[in-house]
């Protein structure tokens, strides 16, 4: 496995093997792995010859009062699993070569942040797609695979792939939970035992949601009344949003007809948490 810490190296290297005919496949993070990772390079790894991941703290996506000076770090364990998961090359830039001193161009979308978790963090979405778009001119894959966790953000990616006209096939990969449900996250690490079983109660609203709209229940403010009521009962606990909408605008909707996203976000403490599903009357 090679570790490429500059953006001529790793671009050097990814043009000589599209010239070889070699489909780069690539697994974009922010490091800290856990298993909802490595079952994206697992997804990855049957796309393409080489596979590719990235470990950059992109600070371009954190407020002033977010988490970025604290975010978890653990590079030595995460180039230990990527070589496991067979993993080709991890490209690990430096901040100062993705935002030298005196840039100023950022890529930005209309529509889409202006749902769920971009009305609380106003920038966050012009980060990631400043810095996806980036990797991507560098690593100039052929695949490139995200988390549906990340589910507004999988969706920006794709709508941005497809008005830039980025010849890149997006992959979304399923939400994997830990045994009690609690949806896999590096912010996790933030979670001591105590506050265990409010971070449970994203996964039990959801599940409820399931519940009833399988029973027929399909009003988008009963089923989020009923949410809240899971979540509010956690005095830790404050919601930022929860959001009954189609998947693909993320405008809300009154009732589930069809495949309905549910998503959902909190402040546990000083911890963010979000989790989705999909609700579907006819499953």
């Amino acid at each position: 496995m090679k570790i490429i810490h500059t953006i001529e190296e790793m671009r050097d290297r990814a043009e000589g093997l599209r010239i070889e005919g070699k489909t780069i496949s690539f697994v974009p993070t922010m490091g800290y792995l856990h298993e909802g990772h490595l079952s994206l390079l697992r997804i990855a790894r049957q796309k393409g010859d080489d596979l590719a991941l990235s470990i950059f703290v992109n600070p371009a996506q954190f407020g002033p009062n977010e988490d970025l000076s604290t975010y978890p770090r653990s590079l030595e364990k995460d180039l230990e699993l990527a070589e496991k998961e067979g993993v080709d090359v991890v490209f690990v830039p430096m901040d100062s070569s993705l935002y030298p001193e005196g840039y100023q161009t950022y890529v930005e979308l209309e529509k889409l942040p202006a749902h769920l978790c971009g009305l609380s963090r106003p920038v966050f979405f012009k980060g990631i797609a400043t810095v996806v778009t980036q990797l991507f001119n560098i690593v100039k894959p052929h695949v490139a695979v995200f988390g549906e966790k990340d589910f507004q953000q999988l969706a920006i990616i794709r709508q941005m792939v497809k008005d830039l006209k980025f010849d890149i096939e997006i992959i979304g990969g399923p939400i994997i939970r830990e045994a009690d449900g609690l949806a896999m996250s590096s912010r996790n690490a933030y979670l001591d035992e105590s506050m265990r079983p409010a971070a449970l109660s994203l996964s039990r609203a959801l599940a409820r949601a399931k519940e009833m709209v399988r029973s027929g229940i399909i009003d988008s403010e009963r089923i989020e009344r009923e949410a809240r009521a899971i979540l509010s009962a956690f005095p830790d606990i404050a919601i930022d949003y929860i959001s009954i909408c189609d998947p693909f605008s993320l405008d809300g909707v009154q009732q589930v007809r069809g495949k309905t996203l549910m998503a959902l976000a909190v402040n546990l403490r000083k911890i963010r948490l979000i989790d989705n599903t999909v609700l579907d009357p006819e499953s």
